[in-house]
């Protein structure tokens, strides 16, 4: 993205703090509404021989969630409050109606500590839901470590990766406020993906902007989307005033995420029937990504686990905040202390060489400002991704891009516990497949992929762009 707002930003002054006896009374109301059966028996296979239950697959009689967390009700110091675009003060709820559904608005501003999850959601989560745990038994032996490796394996929902972990219930709000038509950007085609087939279920027009790059890349991506119902465009297109605007600039852009946003919101704040979605950065969609470390906690108690170190990928800290967040929950609660390590790429360093600031979260500027780790509103990260060959050579599973810097971390991780002899158990995101983006690893296997980091010079240049907000 040119910017990723990041709501753990402000959870550093709470990993010291405690809960109220109320807070823990609720929290353990909720955890038992997860019943764990005393014993499965192992399935028998087709052929009459047992199949073996645990080797890899951590295969566990966990219930889904029936309620998201929202860590803003644990947090000491709250995230700083998005700022209208043009009067930098405070945004209200009228200010996002153009937007998103009233429901939404209530969930991006709400400080109760759990959610109820709509039975509607819940039926289409119960297609892929709950995900399977697994350990990575195959890449800790040939890393010779004495690390035990988990991963949450969110690819095995329809769309290959966790996105429509928010895309359902998004889509559902919408649809019970009567609204027909909704419009988002995607830059992979993973959140077009969800929200396409979110939509393909309960009956709306989706419409998606896909950056450039990825939609000249990513063929069967915008595919998939098609085949679910949505039209999609590239951008930037000359069919937004911020995609001709950016056209007229440089007419061989190869887009970004900021800009693919600017055309879809104002898409949507033109037209009354129309809405926007979004599949990281805020509160909300933070929130429904919950169901995956809900999930993943009753699966590591189940085999007598707990987690001493848990990584995850950030960009829009949807895929990083979803599983760890109800982790540091129980951290705040005193059950575990876990280390949470966020990885990001060098080709968009927003975390490591950002800047804390208020900025758009699009490259036009018609979003609300919000305080985040960014770069600049118009920085664009160079169009390559890398590859997990290790991974997939000793799992099986090819990664999505994103998840591989999450990837590298945890095998770097697991050698030094080599090194040190620690037996720590570190638990990963594997937030989806890269079934459709086998032409980076087809770079990657000709040697044609190169590592990137950016000149300092071309970062300053985007930060100096950021709005001077005084807050």
């Amino acid at each position: 993205m040119a910017a990723q707002s990041l709501l753990y930003a402000n959870l550093n002054p709470l990993l010291i703090s405690g809960s109220t006896g109320n807070q823990i009374k609720a929290r353990e109301q909720f955890l038992g509404s997860f019943p764990l059966k005393a014993k499965t028996t192992r399935p028998r296979l087709s052929n009459g021989c047992r199949a073996r239950a645990a080797a890899n697959a951590v295969a566990l009689p966990v219930e889904i969630p029936c309620q998201w967390y929202n860590v803003i009700a644990d947090l000491s110091v709250k995230p700083p409050p998005p700022l209208h675009p043009k009067t930098f003060e405070p945004v209200k709820p009228e200010d996002l109606s153009p937007l998103f559904p009233d429901e939404l608005i209530k969930q991006e501003a709400s400080t109760d500590r759990f959610i109820d999850i709509p039975d509607e959601v819940l039926d289409i989560y119960r297609l892929w839901r709950p995900t399977p745990l697994i350990r990575a038994k195959r890449l800790e032996k040939i890393l010779d470590t004495p690390a035990r490796i988990y991963y949450k394996y969110e690819g095995v929902s329809p769309a290959g990766s966790h996105k429509p972990n928010t895309a359902v219930p998004q889509v559902y709000y919408n649809a019970q406020e009567g609204i027909k038509n909704v419009v988002t950007e995607t830059g992979a085609g993973q959140w077009g993906s969800s929200l396409a087939f979110a939509c393909s279920l309960f009956g709306l027009n989706c419409e998606v902007w896909q950056v450039r790059a990825s939609y000249d890349q990513k063929p069967y991506r915008r595919l998939m989307m098609q085949t679910w119902g949505a039209k999609v465009h590239p951008s930037p297109s000359d069919i937004t005033e911020a995609g001709r605007k950016i056209l007229q600039m440089d007419p061989s852009s190869p887009g970004s995420l900021g800009i693919a946003i600017s055309e879809a919101a104002e898409v949507a704040a033109a037209n009354a029937d129309t809405k926007y979605c979004l599949g990281s950065v805020l509160n909300h969609v933070l929130l429904h990504q919950t169901v995956i470390g809900e999930e993943c906690i009753k699966q590591m108690e189940a085999v007598g686990e707990t987690p001493d170190i848990i990584i995850g990928c950030t960009g829009g800290g949807s895929n990083f905040g979803g599983l760890s967040f109800p982790f540091i929950r129980e951290k705040l609660n005193g059950k575990i202390n876990p280390v949470k390590r966020a990885v990001e790429p060098t080709a968009c360093p927003s975390l490591t060489k950002g800047v804390y600031a208020y900025d758009f979260g699009d490259t036009a500027g018609m979003t609300p400002l919000m305080k985040m780790h960014t770069l600049g509103h118009d920085f664009i990260p160079d169009p390559i991704h890398a590859g997990a060959i290790q991974f997939a050579r000793t799992e099986g599973i090819i990664p999505a891009p994103e998840p591989t810097h999450a990837i590298a971390a945890t095998i770097r991780e697991a050698l030094r516990c080599k090194e040190t002899g620690e037996a720590k158990v570190i638990l990963t995101a594997m937030c989806g497949h890269g079934h459709f983006d086998l032409a980076s690893y087809e770079n990657y296997l000709q040697g044609k992929m190169v590592d990137l980091s950016f000149e300092e010079k071309k970062i300053q240049e985007s930060l100096d762009k950021i709005p001077q907000v005084i807050a």
